[in-house]
């Protein structure tokens, strides 16, 4: 089968289309013939080999975090899934491998594509859906109170927004003013105009914030928050107690408790709480989303879709950023 490797760190982000051996299932798996793959920011990074710390691959490896595919082999342990279902995953993060024509996936890392979506479309969801279903836990929300979504304009926020709607938050974000409509239509009860407002004058007391933007803006979104509050990031600092929850050896801890002082310190001075995420998979909470976007047949949106052949020009294309939704792999 065709896989895009990678066969070297390489701050260049470029991977090599090789034929390699299909792979086989285990007792727990299921082998599914990819049709879509999600192309997303951890992809390059992995490439470049940012997160070496958090995940030691040992090249080559295939890339690719996010699957969209038909099961074509059941493991002899699987009961919910069978030959011909539609499903996709966030794969597990030391089981990667989405940009190849097939995959071998555990049964626990999957869920159902809700029907009313193609399969370019179910490639946008699991990776930032999960993004939005861990953060959440992580600041162990309640139904009722308040989170602030910030940079809620692009695809995190076409995830976020709906997903804490329906777990019961009232939703404030900002961005362009040209993407407003779009934004309130997808749930958000307020709207901030990045260009002629600042939200750090106009909010305060918010119980929750998701950290889509890092930089100085993460500090400025703790000053938003009331006494006890959370925030979560999606770009800042991994920290001690990121590091402690991802199980990583005691000297990873150690050395990410010293990266990630400055934003432990800052969340204690404003009286806040700080975590960093590293989304892991969860069929579970995969499918608890494939509900929600069953119900309410939300669609996300789609930058740009490339051919599997052209995978450099689709990871190009997210390093560059300014994209307006998900950018896609098909397959033949």
């Amino acid at each position: 089968m065709k896989a895009a490797l990678i066969k070297q760190y390489n701050k260049d982000i470029t991977v090599t289309l090789e034929d390699v051996t299909k792979p086989s299932i285990s007792d727990n798996d299921v082998l599914i013939k990819v049709t879509a793959a999600g192309v997303n920011p951890v992809d390059n990074m992995i490439s470049k080999g940012e997160v070496k710390l958090i995940v030691p691959y040992k090249l080559p490896q295939i890339a690719g975090n996010e699957v969209v595919g038909i099961i074509e082999e059941v493991g002899k342990n699987v009961v919910n899934y069978k030959i011909g279902d539609r499903v996709f995953s966030r794969l597990p993060l030391n089981r990667i491998g989405a940009f190849a024509q097939y995959v071998a996936v555990d049964a626990e890392a999957i869920a159902k594509v809700p029907t009313y979506l193609t399969d370019v479309e179910a490639a946008a969801i699991p990776l930032t859906s999960l993004t939005i279903m861990q953060s959440l836990d992580l600041m162990h929300i309640e139904s009722g109170k308040t989170i602030f979504i910030s940079g809620g304009t692009g695809g995190v926020g076409g995830m976020a927004i709906p997903i804490a709607k329906a777990k019961g938050l009232t939703v404030i974000t900002n961005g362009s003013a040209s993407n407003k409509d779009r934004v309130l239509a997808l749930g958000a009860d307020q709207f901030i105009d990045y260009k002629s407002q600042d939200y750090v004058d106009i909010l305060s007391d918010v119980d929750y914030v998701l950290d889509t933007l890092g930089g100085k803006e993460t500090e400025k979104q703790m000053k938003i928050l009331k006494k006890g509050g959370s925030l979560v990031s999606l770009r800042a600092m991994p920290n001690g107690s990121f590091a402690k929850r991802m199980h990583l050896p005691y000297y990873k801890q150690l050395l990410f408790t010293l990266a990630g002082h400055s934003f432990d310190a800052m969340a204690k001075r404003y009286g806040v709480h700080y975590d960093f995420i590293f989304v892991e998979s969860n069929g579970k909470q995969l499918q608890e989303v494939a509900d929600i976007f069953e119900k309410l047949e939300i669609k996300p949106s789609i930058d740009t879709v490339y051919p599997f052949e052209e995978v450099n020009d689709a990871l190009q294309k997210v390093a560059n950023g300014h994209s307006k939704g998900k950018t896609v792999l098909t397959f033949k």
